[in-house]
């Protein structure tokens, strides 16, 4: 009774979508209230909620870095704020996933006046019915710009990124039950920050971002490897990696990823082939745009697949992809000529 009601409630979803854009094929999801960039994002209630937490707004400076918080509510299709994350400042580069009803906030970095940034070791949940944020156990290695996923609805776990000490190929597991930290089994490529990935059907797929250039060159180029790891049923500290070929497309910084695991396939969109800063501005110098290539991996058959050749609207620094009934979206990021937009894609095949 429980799945037909839920059924039913999808159904009547998805008829509220078509009768708010008549005439349309696909549902329109509205803006987010305010533009942002290498913003956190993460779902609950099978992506029936939404969020945005922090990123840069569309001066990108120091001071234009967020603590927002805005959350989208499928059923009245309405965003809302919910409240900021706490701190004397926002953060940029960091990472969430849902798990237990919150949403479980990772790592990032801040800058300051001078452009100094500093990456932090912050964990932050957030109880959305409560509207009440408490500090979690402090992530071990401290990283920005990472992949986060969550399985078994209990284990968040924290892939790659960059530390103070440079790109790391570690794998840190949160477990939201107990507020403890382990480490699972690293993935064994390149350390790299600014990949992308996600989790789905017990299975991480990894791919690009960036890693450190040759001695002459820019400080960053971008990293053509792509991971996908099983992990264990009884321990979920043991991943069993395996190198994958290349994906559709080129290597690529800063796309947007996310597993789905209604459709046991994990989704990566956008993204830009120079490394870049958080203004859109290349290590090589020059300004990044994103690629048009929209793709995934079915984990289920192990195979790579063209989504969208040429997706309209595509985004670079937009930190997920998040699923949902009405299909995977991914919310703000940098556009053409790194414009910060607060637009909603929802990813769509052709």
């Amino acid at each position: 009774m429980k799945r037909l009601a839920f059924l039913v409630f999808l159904l009547l979803l998805v008829l509220m979508w078509a009768a708010m854009v008549p005439g349309a094929d696909q549902p329109k999801i509205p803006p987010m209230p305010a533009a942002v960039s290498s913003n956190a994002v993460a779902s609950l209630k099978g992506g029936l909620e939404v969020f945005s937490m922090m990123g840069v707004g569309p001066r990108k400076t120091w001071d234009d870095v967020t603590n927002q918080v805005y959350i989208l509510r499928l059923s009245s299709g309405k965003w809302r704020e919910g409240r900021g994350v706490p701190g004397v400042a926002g953060r940029l580069g960091a990472v969430a996933a849902g798990a237990k009803g919150q949403i479980v906030l990772m790592g990032g970095y801040v800058v300051d006046a001078q452009g100094g940034e500093i990456t932090i070791p912050d964990v932050n949940v957030y109880i959305p019915e409560q509207r009440h944020w408490y500090r979690g156990k402090d992530i071990p290695v401290p990283v920005d710009n990472a992949v986060a996923g969550a399985s078994h609805d209990r284990y968040v776990y924290l892939i790659g990124g960059r530390s103070k000490d440079g790109p790391v190929n570690q794998v840190q597991v949160y477990d939201t039950e107990k507020d403890l930290w382990s480490e699972a089994t690293p993935f064994p490529g390149t350390p790299v920050f600014g990949l992308a990935g996600g989790v789905a059907d017990e299975r991480i797929v990894v791919v690009d971002g960036a890693k450190a250039g040759a001695a002459g060159g820019p400080r960053y180029v971008a990293n053509d490897e792509c991971w996908l790891g099983k992990i264990d049923h009884k321990d979920p500290n043991k991943i069993e990696w395996s190198k994958l070929p290349p994906h559709p497309g080129s290597a690529r910084f800063g796309i947007a990823g996310g597993g789905s695991d209604k459709d046991k396939k994990i989704y990566f969109s956008g993204g830009a082939e120079n490394p870049h800063d958080y203004k859109g501005l290349g290590y090589d110098g020059q300004p990044a745009e994103p690629s048009m290539v929209t793709f995934a991996f079915d984990v289920h058959h192990e195979h790579w697949e063209t989504v969208n050749g040429n997706t309209a609207d595509a985004r670079i620094d937009a930190r997920g992809i998040l699923s949902t009934p009405v299909g995977a979206l991914v919310l703000g990021g940098m556009a053409g000529n790194q414009a910060v937009t607060a637009r909603v894609i929802l990813v769509e095949r052709k």
